[in-house]
């Protein structure tokens, strides 16, 4: 890994020191700048979890990813940059609030003198890493999260405005390897079962909201308001991807 090609991939500018100051900033970039996606499953390109794999894909190519690959590869940054970190697993919950299998998801613990949980892999969630305080309500904007015990294992929860609390995920604090994913990841990239074959995602974190495509729908909110525009086919689609994301597909769907 190439520390500086990694951190200009992100426009980081800031401190190196592995310190609650640099981690907050740097997990921020990271959701602005990587995009969550699954256009490789699409793509019928194969995910690899390996390091090398995931930096060739995400900073050399420019593209992003989804969990294992996103909180994989920074991991391995942190890692680089001298932070004491450890890959998670967890269960997420569904609308009704029933947890999925394990290994699902994957979360990162991030260790300094308090203790983080950092995820640049789930998508439209928190910006900056939640302190591992235990029922303490964290305000980002018009959210708040907290981290609350379950039995053996936390569950993250997230509020918006002062509306119900609802279950994020489930995780515990074992520290795992990428091969502890490879089921799950090989599912989430294979059965029609997995949200993630039935449908293109690819979307990212923007100063004031979010710009997200959906299909061939591009959605963008800004400061709270909501626009959504259906593209006119594969070559509008292929441009989008170009002009808020920086990715280049050549796959079949492109």
């Amino acid at each position: 890994m190439d520390l500086r090609t990694y951190l200009a991939r992100i426009r980081y500018e800031g401190s190196l020191v592995p310190s609650a100051e640099t981690l907050r900033p740097l997990h921020r970039t990271h959701l602005m700048s990587v995009p969550f996606e699954n256009l490789s499953i699409h793509a019928a390109e194969p995910i690899v979890l390996d390091d090398a794999a995931l930096y060739e894909k995400i900073v050399r190519r420019g593209r992003g990813g989804f969990c294992y690959e996103l909180n994989g590869l920074f991991a391995a940054l942190l890692h680089a940059m001298g932070f004491r970190v450890s890959m998670l697993a967890a269960e997420v919950a569904n609308a009704e609030g029933r947890y999925g299998p394990n290994f699902d998801h994957m979360a990162l613990l991030v260790e300094l003198e308090e203790r983080w949980l950092a995820d640049v892999g789930f998508g439209d969630s928190f910006l900056e890493p939640l302190r591992l305080d235990l029922g303490v309500e964290q305000v980002e904007g018009d959210r708040a999260y907290r981290i609350e015990p379950h039995g053996d294992r936390l569950v993250l929860a997230r509020r918006e405005a002062s509306g119900p609390w609802t279950s994020q995920y489930r995780f515990g604090l074992e520290p795992h390897v990428y091969a502890d994913y490879a089921a799950m990841c090989h599912y989430n990239q294979t059965s029609p079962e997995s949200s993630f074959t039935r449908r293109r995602i690819c979307s990212r974190a923007t100063p004031d909201g979010r710009v997200t495509l959906s299909g061939l729908k591009l959605i963008v909110t800004s400061r709270g308001e909501r626009q959504e525009r259906e593209l006119s086919g594969e070559a509008e689609y292929a441009e989008a991807l170009r002009e808020h994301f920086g990715v280049v597909m050549a796959g079949p769907e492109v």
